[in-house]
């Protein structure tokens, strides 16, 4: 018998590792040892183009499609008080903890606690928290056949809004920013920027971007055999990696906006790498080497908001060294490895370091099998 034919509907360790390496990406990238100081793939591109970075958020949003497709099953998709008031007790709590966490940013920062003034309304939490209500409430009110078509319309109609808004422009001008600052003010957007990344229109891609996911978890479940995946998922990558391409030429690749062509290319790419991981992992049993990430895979959102707030905690606390006070986190880069490894390298271990503090943390949880759900 064909090995492939022998996994069925068994978990798929794959997702989780892909989950993981996402997760672990994303604190990566966000916490260098100098923002002064960073490796060009570990930046993200600056307005139009793509760069490894600007892959990873927008891979755990299609996995959360996946995920989400996933936890609606034992539901049998149908629509009830139980299931609409877990949807909507998730989709709360993600947002509050997104709040959350810039509230205790500005705390630190100011030390006044009810200072509002800067406060930024939306962010990456927040989007998923959107973006993860949406999807699931139409999962279980909209029949599938009628989920492409809204697919379609949500990308379709955000490209006219953005060619006839000005939207691939960076500055005032564009429909992006006026939304913005007219909704949320100007103060309340990311770095007081012209234009947020977690902005609200740019929220409308996104949430056909889970949506794919969530069709990709439906096409996975629709077929028994572990080699009709992962050839689905490869060809389905191609198919969405190339017109993600070739549409770029009148529709700009920009994760700053989260354009049309962002979803498409990373939708694409994401299915391939899961195809490939289900290849390697779940078929021909190499694990050793992703247990590291299977750790973050498990315990995703949790660890990613620990990250945050160790962060946090890194640059609020300080010390006196040498008749200065210094922060925890530039005291590891500026006094212990900047004068070892000099500027860049020292920027991409302190990160390194950073992700293995939370890996340690998070591998705990995982030997002692504690799931903690956010």
């Amino acid at each position: 018998m064909n090995p492939m034919s022998q996994v069925k509907a068994q978990r798929i360790l794959a997702l989780d590792i892909l989950r993981g390496i996402t997760i672990a990406g994303m604190i990566l990238v966000n916490n260098p040892g100098s923002w002064s100081h960073i490796y060009a793939p570990l930046e993200h591109a600056e307005w139009i183009g793509l760069t490894p970075t600007d892959l990873i958020f927008p891979f755990f949003m299609f996995i959360m499609g996946i995920s989400t497709y996933i936890s609606l099953r034992k539901y049998q998709f149908e629509f009830g008080v139980a299931v609409a008031k877990k949807v909507l007790k998730r989709t709360i709590v993600i947002f509050l903890v997104g709040s959350g966490i810039v509230w205790l940013s500005n705390f630190c920062g100011t030390g006044n606690a009810f200072d509002f003034s800067h406060f930024r309304l939306l962010g990456v939490l927040q989007r998923l928290a959107i973006c993860y209500g949406f999807v699931a409430i139409t999962a279980l009110l909209v029949k599938y056949k009628y989920i492409l078509y809204l697919i379609i319309a949500l990308l379709v109609g955000y490209f006219i809004i953005l060619k006839f808004g000005n939207g691939f422009v960076y500055d005032e001008t564009s429909v992006l920013s006026i939304v913005d600052c007219a909704v949320l003010g100007n103060a309340h957007i990311y770095n007081s920027s012209c234009i947020d990344p977690e902005g609200l229109l740019s929220t409308l891609p996104s949430i056909a971007h889970v949506l794919i996911g969530f069709m990709v978890g439906k096409m996975l479940f629709q077929v028994t055999t572990i080699q009709e995946k992962i050839e689905r998922l490869f060809i389905l990558g191609t198919i969405l990696t190339f017109l993600g391409f070739l549409l770029s030429y009148g529709c700009p690749i920009s994760k700053q906006i989260w354009s049309p062509t962002f979803v498409l290319v990373t939708c694409g790419l994401a299915s391939s790498l899961l195809a490939l991981l289900i290849l390697i992992i779940d078929v021909k049993g190499f694990r050793q080497w992703s247990r590291f990430f299977e750790s973050f895979g498990v315990n995703p959102l949790f660890i990613y908001v620990m990250a945050d707030i160790l962060s946090i905690m890194l640059n609020s606390i300080y010390i006196s060294f040498r008749n200065e006070t210094i922060s925890l986190h530039g005291f590891v880069y500026k006094i212990i490895l900047q004068p070892l490894l000099g500027d860049y390298l020292s920027s991409l271990v302190f990160a390194l370091l950073f992700v293995g503090l939370n890996w340690s943390i998070g591998y705990i949880l995982y030997k002692r099998k504690i799931y903690i759900k956010i």
